[in-house]
């Protein structure tokens, strides 16, 4: 009886460790499912982040000055022009 009882320990001690690895992968920090459709003004925006090349979508994630997060999509001509914006003030 002891036996399987250790058994039955060991094999539930492995699934709860499996499951502790699971959760600590490495796979990307912030990725952006949905895309913000409209415009934001120039002047709402802190600075930008580009998403990790992991993600599924290719995306720039502009950070407001009130620090919200905001997925647009990285080939729009107004995202671009923010983004160059952004990268000359910095300097």
């Amino acid at each position: 009886m002891k036996t399987t009882q250790f058994l039955l320990l060991c094999i539930l001690g492995a699934a709860l460790l499996s499951a502790v690895n699971c959760n600590n992968a490495n796979g990307p920090g912030t990725c952006c499912f949905k895309l913000y459709s409209g415009r934001i003004q120039a002047n709402l925006i802190k600075s930008y982040r580009l998403t990790d090349h992991r993600c599924p979508k290719s995306a720039i994630i502009f950070i407001t000055k009130k620090s919200r997060l905001v997925c647009v999509d990285a080939s729009a001509s107004w995202t671009q022009r923010i983004m160059k914006r952004l990268d000359q003030s910095s300097f």
